[in-house]
């Protein structure tokens, strides 16, 4: 999704985005690439799903219970699963 698209569906400045974007795709979080006068991004799902289980094993520290509200299934359910 264009940067700018981004800001308007948060309500937010561009340049505050763009900030934030430039600063995941450092970490390796989002991906950029330019189309005409825009920069595109998209989310790195492997970098994000291990940046996830980091968080949920390093918080949790052992105790499941902690951890145990965001292991909850989301709204989605994985493409393999839906019939």
């Amino acid at each position: 999704m264009a940067a700018g698209n981004i800001a308007e569906a948060a309500g937010v400045s561009a340049s505050n985005v763009s900030f934030h974007l430039k600063e995941l795709e450092r970490g390796g979080l989002v991906a950029a690439r330019r189309e005409a006068r825009s920069i595109v991004y998209t989310a790195e799902y492997q970098a994000l799903t291990g940046l996830i289980r980091f968080l949920m094993e390093d918080c949790c520290a052992g105790n499941p219970a902690i951890c145990a509200p965001a292991l909850v299934p989301s709204c989605c359910e994985p493409a393999d699963t839906v019939q």
